[in-house]
């Protein structure tokens, strides 16, 4: 089991962050400087020594209130456009998929949801999708390879600076909330084009739309032996980002990001990575806009491992390739009218197209679009199920 960190308060353990005051624009008065020691493993051992001088605010020194301002909540410090922009781009999502997901989720995969961990490889910062399909989760695994970086002080930054960073955020979370899916290549330029900088702005944003209580955020790293400890203050791209969290009353959840190649090069059978998400008792997994890589033989550790060693799997046609699934041992079922992939795409799958016609496998419609095939009427959703 992954060592429990305690001794950390409301936003109090951001060794990377130094996050003292984040008002529009930024007027910081009266800093105050709080002496706050380091987590403690569960077992006693230190996985720091010592203590550090981090900066709070007295106006707003929570990374709650940073988490509310990149997503533009009525109240947080955010500027009156950001708030009127982020606005409209969830009720897009909303109307367009979100209440429709959860609903679908909430009907066909209950059983999944019940698990307490999530596994979403080939995620980048997409936290949306994982809390519509699995809420109940305490636990989710995300990974990429977009970097995990820490934020600069906002202290420093004007208040154009502020607010070209929103402004890249908004770009950067355009076309998942209008096609439920980032584009690569642009989330990618996206994610450097200004001070707030990686998927941490993107997660942040999400989190606090969905409802979350933004706790604590630490940079973390994978041990020899599958463990997440507490990782050194980064510069530039951390190993990864460990991101407390509460929703309402409810207890201590975390989200992890990790910056991890997949492929057969960088993540390897029985390693670290993969060690760790197995420890988290071997969870559901979602694969959502995968960019066909597991239809590669140079993509065949994750392929494999999401086939023999997770409860049950959540995709679409991008994921495991449906030759990979039949005959594995799972319960298989169809969900919505899959006539072929995107034609930017050349892995179309006939076997896939033959099973939803074949009836073996009823396929069970659905109203909203999933992954690359954002049209309802031609989306896929492949649920599989382990029996033994």
């Amino acid at each position: 089991m992954w060592h429990c960190l305690r001794g950390l308060k409301l936003g109090f353990a951001l060794l990377m962050l130094n996050l003292p005051g984040c008002r529009l624009p930024p007027d910081i008065a009266s800093l105050q400087t709080a002496t706050v020691r380091r987590a403690e493993s569960a077992n006693g051992g230190s996985l720091y020594a010592g203590a550090w001088q981090l900066g709070l605010s007295s106006q707003s020194s929570s990374i709650n209130e940073v988490a509310r301002m990149f997503a533009g909540l009525p109240g947080s410090s955010a500027s009156v456009y950001h708030q009127q922009q982020m606005e409209s781009l969830w009720r897009t999502h909303e109307w367009a998929r979100g209440q429709r997901v959860r609903a679908w989720a909430s009907s066909e995969i209950r059983d999944l949801q019940g698990h307490r961990a999530l596994f979403y490889p080939f995620s980048g910062p997409d936290y949306l999708f994982a809390h519509e399909l699995f809420p109940q989760a305490e636990t989710y695994i995300l990974c990429g390879l977009e970097p995990a970086e820490s934020l600069p002080d906002l202290r420093g930054l004007s208040a154009s600076e502020i607010e070209a960073g929103l402004d890249t955020l908004r770009t950067a979370l355009n076309s998942i909330m209008n096609a439920g899916y980032f584009v690569t290549v642009d989330m990618r330029r996206d994610l450097v084009a200004s001070r707030f900088r990686g998927t941490l702005p993107i997660l942040l944003a999400f989190l606090a739309r969905t409802g979350a209580t933004v706790d604590s955020v630490d940079i973390v790293r994978i041990d020899g032996a599958g463990n997440a400890v507490l990782a050194g203050a980064a510069q530039g791209a951390a190993p990864g980002l460990m991101i407390r969290f509460h929703q309402g009353l409810g207890g201590m959840k975390r989200l992890f990001y990790f910056r991890q190649d997949l492929s057969n090069s960088g993540t390897r059978p029985g390693g670290p990575f993969l060690t760790f998400v197995s420890k988290q008792g071997y969870p559901p997994a979602l694969v959502k806009s995968a960019s066909y890589l597991m239809h590669q033989d140079s993509f065949s550790t994750i392929r494999n491992h999401l086939v023999r060693s997770t409860s049950g799997l959540v995709q679409d046609p991008s994921g495991v390739p449906w030759r990979s699934l039949l005959g594995s041992g799972l319960s298989l079922s169809l969900y919505g009218n899959y006539q072929g992939t995107l034609g930017i795409f050349s892995q179309q799958q006939p076997d896939l197209i033959a099973a939803y016609r074949s009836g073996r496998y009823p396929a069970q419609p659905v109203d909203f679009g999933f992954g690359y095939l954002f049209d309802p009427e031609r989306t896929s959703i492949v649920v599989a199920r382990r029996t033994r």
